[in-house]
């Protein structure tokens, strides 16, 4: 990038940040501001919030063999972006137009299949991003902005991996952060134009629309930020930022002020959701040394473990090498792994993987070779995060009482 272009700012809103006029307000004040200093601004937006619950609703119906009529979904999600066009002062009619024709397009196609397919369902879920930013075109444009509308899925591509079951590579697929001239190259046209695109939605190598996974648009945001090499990448959401711990189950929490790209990839990894796990990829830089200390503790559910017992593990070559093999072959991503002379336990996250059913009768008729396989859930993570908490471990005594009547693993 030219040193005599202005620098990027990627300004990433979420589902409260763009679903009433006040917010979009707000959002219009963002751009005047990076504006007026010297940025250009390139903003992701997902979908209204709510609307993604409301499509996956869609698919569920879709696929509950004719005993759900899916009308009354689609009637609402319909109104649901009428209401906000009136609310903007904008025509829903010519900018909604042909997204709701695609969605009607794709909910008649499933209707007449087998229900929807892991690639049907990408397609029906990427409507909210493709609604929305058509919306926040319009109104931004009737500001007086110059304001251009830009498909996510032109310059975001799906990582390909044959070992990845196909729900995954649609519905929780990864693209890699690197700068590209191309995309540099398309928007260096117009200097002052200020671009719009979706969160959450990419493409495949064979051009059909596959998702990031639920929360995604954070990683959309810092692809392009990447991308672009951008000056900034700002996450604008509903809360301050991150908290020591939970503030809906802990009123005491405190906001985080400062923290660095190592404690807030593992706050985003082990249960905080103000942060997608994958979004830190390719921006974290290495941070001052500090010393020991406890910075929050978080927590996520829903998790699934698998526990594998067996003697002949031990002194065993290549036991771990042969059950994780397993693990690939079906598409699995193992999150935390505990090990003793006789047992294996990993954990599945669900945010990662494809929990079908299934898929893990598979995995345990296949892991039932090598050693005693059971599932154990749902369970859930609790995480302390922080700097070298291994030489705080005689100061914790009191954090671990509170398990003495609980069952951990």
């Amino acid at each position: 990038m030219s040193t005599s272009n202005p620098p990027w700012v990627v300004c990433k809103f979420g589902g409260t940040s763009v679903s009433s006029r006040a917010r979009w307000d707000t959002i219009a004040d963002v751009v005047r501001t990076h504006r007026a200093e010297g940025r250009r601004p390139f903003l992701v937006c997902s979908a209204l919030q709510g609307v993604s619950d409301q499509l996956e609703a869609l698919c569920r119906q879709l696929g509950a063999d004719g005993h759900s009529d899916p009308r009354s979904t689609l009637a609402t999600i319909r109104d649901r972006h009428r209401a906000l066009a009136q609310e903007l002062g904008v025509d829903a009619d010519p900018v909604l137009a042909d997204a709701f024709e695609r969605l009607e397009q794709w909910t008649d196609e499933i209707r007449d299949s087998d229900g929807p397919s892991p690639r049907q369902q990408a397609a029906v879920l990427a409507s909210g991003e493709l609604l929305s930013t058509r919306l926040g075109v319009a109104y931004l444009s009737t500001q007086g902005l110059p304001v251009q509308w830009l498909d996510a899925r032109e310059f975001l591509r799906a990582s390909d991996d044959p070992h990845v079951p196909p729900r995954r590579q649609y519905l929780q697929a990864t693209c890699t952060s690197h700068s590209d001239p191309v995309l540099e190259a398309h928007l260096a046209d117009a200097p002052d134009t200020v671009y719009l695109t979706q969160g959450f939605i990419a493409s495949n190598a064979l051009g059909e629309t596959v998702l990031l996974g639920r929360g995604g648009s954070d990683t959309s945001a810092a692809h392009f930020a990447a991308k672009l090499g951008a000056e900034r990448l700002d996450i604008w959401t509903d809360v301050p930022g991150l908290f020591t711990a939970n503030p809906r189950e802990v009123p005491s929490a405190r906001l985080l002020r400062r923290l660095g790209y190592d404690e807030a990839q593992e706050l985003a990894t082990m249960g905080g959701r103000v942060l997608h796990p994958r979004c830190l990829e390719g921006i974290a830089d290495e941070g001052p040394d500090v010393g020991p200390q406890v910075k929050a503790i978080s927590a996520k559910t829903d998790i699934t473990a698998v526990s594998m017992d067996t003697l002949g593990m031990w002194q065993e070559v290549g036991f771990l090498a042969d059950v994780f093999q397993i693990f690939k072959h079906h598409g699995l991503s193992v999150d935390l792994v505990a090990t003793s002379e006789a047992n294996v336990t990993v954990t599945l996250d669900p945010t990662a993987n494809a929990l079908d059913p299934d898929v893990l009768d598979r995995l345990l008729h296949d892991l039932n070779r090598y050693c005693d396989a059971e599932l154990i859930g749902p369970c859930a993570i609790v995480s302390l995060v922080g700097h070298r908490i291994r030489s705080l471990l005689n100061e914790l005594g009191p954090a671990f009482e509170v398990f003495d009547e609980q069952k951990v693993h």
